[in-house]
């Protein structure tokens, strides 16, 4: 069974940190793109540009954590907090149910990583090896 637990906290891990590196990416990718978007949704344009490199940052920096079981406990909170305002801006004042929903099970799938550590397949439990 330990194997079980070991082995689906590293594919839980990697799952959960596909959306962030894939999004994070794409932000860097069509950062133009990125600032309009955030504009549109009602972001005061004076402060867009250093959110949406921070943005990208934290995502694609949360999601290699994630994957690499590096920090994991610091990178699952920080991408937690991360997504209450981004689910409230972009999907919640939109009125995207399906998007707030899919939010909502990553955050708790965050908080579980958060609480219960990365497993042992982990760079965080070969240190402590």
């Amino acid at each position: 069974m330990k194997g079980w637990n070991n082995g689906g906290a590293l594919v839980g891990r990697i799952l959960m940190a596909v959306i962030f590196v894939a999004a994070g990416l794409g932000k860097f990718s069509n950062m133009t793109g990125t600032q309009h978007y955030m504009a549109a949704m009602g972001m005061p344009r004076a402060i867009v540009p250093p959110l949406a490199f921070i943005a990208a940052t934290i995502e694609v920096l949360g999601g290699l954590s994630l994957i690499l079981g590096f920090k994991v406990r610091y990178a699952a909170i920080i991408l937690f907090l991360f997504l209450i305002p981004v689910t409230i801006i972009f999907h919640v004042i939109p009125d995207q149910p399906v998007h707030v929903m899919k939010n909502l099970a990553i955050m708790g799938g965050l908080l579980i990583v958060a609480a219960q550590g990365p497993g042992a397949l982990s760079l965080d439990e070969r240190r402590v090896s």
